[in-house]
């Protein structure tokens, strides 16, 4: 039944019961995990003697379920791990008291919430921290402001595309192409904003456009390979993927850590927190971790572009299918 074929009651209905239930699933997805934030097997590094470290952990894991903590021999140690993105910062046990190493750039809200956990629990002891900011984030950005609101511009520069792509009736290979010419262009207007103007993201400038660029070619594909599929219909159910679920589950204003489960690891499948992970570890950790988000873009970006081509087949095989049904002339009598 189409919206035309109903009697204007019953649209009056419609719209009056489809407005809230729309407001409460956003007010659902975007304010639960944000009134919800806390850590959650966070990655925690603690480095020193094991006899000096006990009584750190035994603290630490007093906060059940906070921390998920991972012991290293020294503070070089713990620095690798940091810069690999194995944790979000370590606990070094010296002789002249506790250090404590972060990764501001991995997410400025992790960071401070370890300088507050460590400096608590070091103040109840008497003893001073030391904060080494292993990862600084950018001098431009020193809050992660930028990256974090990036994840909107991105997810409607992808939801557009595919919607575009589906309204103007753009079919097989002209769909893919401009799927790929949008997020190309998207990636170097994003990273010209990003690096070059605001100075929030650094690195390489072509692997930070481009990371920028898969990120949108993986949601303009998606919408636009779920509309070749199943219609119009696909244009509602890729934006409630990427934008209602996507951008809040999506971690960047905080770390996935910190969202509550399974929020934080569904975001990281979908491809706005992918995005976000991939672009932290190019501009920041020179590719540390990167082949995870990587990997899971470039699925997204496949499996669209290739339901793209698959539903342009699946038309040609109708529009050929249809002719050769239709009967033939009657016989003379």
């Amino acid at each position: 039944m189409s919206p035309s074929s109903l009697s204007p009651h019953r649209r009056i209905v419609a719209v009056t019961l489809l407005v809230p239930a729309l407001v409460a699933l956003a007010l659902w997805a975007f304010a639960w995990p944000a009134a919800r934030t806390a850590p959650r097997d966070l990655p925690l590094g603690v480095a020193g003697p094991t006899a000096a470290t006990a009584p750190v952990e035994q603290r630490l894991e007093n906060r059940e379920g906070a921390f998920d903590l991972h012991h290293y021999a020294d503070e070089a140690a713990a620095r690798e791990a940091v810069e690999d993105r194995e944790v979000y910062g370590a606990v070094v046990v010296t002789a002249q008291g506790p250090k404590l190493l972060t990764a501001s750039a991995a997410s400025p809200v992790v960071a401070q919430l370890l300088q507050q956990a460590v400096t608590h629990q070091a103040s109840a002891s008497g003893s001073e921290v030391t904060t080494v900011d292993v990862a600084p984030a950018a001098e431009g950005d020193p809050r992660g402001a930028v990256l974090n609101t990036s994840v909107l511009p991105l997810a409607l520069a992808g939801i557009g595309a595919g919607t575009a792509v589906t309204l103007l009736g753009l079919r097989g290979a002209r769909a893919v192409a401009a799927l790929a010419g949008s997020a190309a262009l998207v990636g170097a207007v994003a990273a010209a904003l990003a690096q070059s103007w605001l100075d929030a993201v650094p690195g390489n400038w072509w692997t930070v456009a481009g990371t920028f660029a898969l990120a949108a070619l993986a949601m303009g594909a998606a919408v636009a390979g779920l509309s070749a599929l199943i219609g119009r219909a696909g244009i509602a159910l890729g934006g409630f993927v990427i934008m209602l679920l996507g951008n809040p589950f999506s971690g960047a204003s905080s770390a996935p850590e910190m969202l509550p489960e399974p929020a934080g690891a569904i975001g990281q499948w979908l491809p706005p927190g992918a995005g976000v992970s991939l672009l932290r570890s190019v501009s920041f950790f020179d590719g540390a971790a990167a082949a995870g988000p990587a990997l899971t873009l470039t699925w997204w970006a496949a499996l669209g572009l290739g339901a793209v081509l698959l539903g342009r087949a699946m038309e040609e095989r109708a529009g050929n299918a249809e002719p050769a049904a239709e009967p033939g002339p009657a016989p003379a009598g």
